[in-house]
């Protein structure tokens, strides 16, 4: 058996399992990469997922904050 399979260089999924897509952007709000991007993930090589990684930052700076949902009813209902 060979040791190659312990040597990988795996880039790992930057999900945080906060998976909502924001209606405008179409980006997930966790992890910053579009639906196209999270189903190809486990297809994507090395390389492409680095790119991806490398890119989320910019999203992150750029992604509105959405408002209202479950908890923006709850702090008006305190208000």
């Amino acid at each position: 058996m060979s040791d190659e399979v312990w040597q990988r260089d795996e880039v790992e999924s930057p999900c945080i399992k906060l998976c909502v897509v924001h209606p405008a952007t179409r980006l997930c709000t966790g992890c910053f990469r579009s639906i196209d991007e999270i189903s190809a993930w486990s297809r994507m090589t090395a390389q492409e997922r680095r790119t991806v990684l490398a890119e989320l930052p910019a999203r992150a700076a750029i992604q509105p904050v959405r408002r209202g949902g479950r908890a923006a009813r709850l702090k008006r209902q305190q208000d």
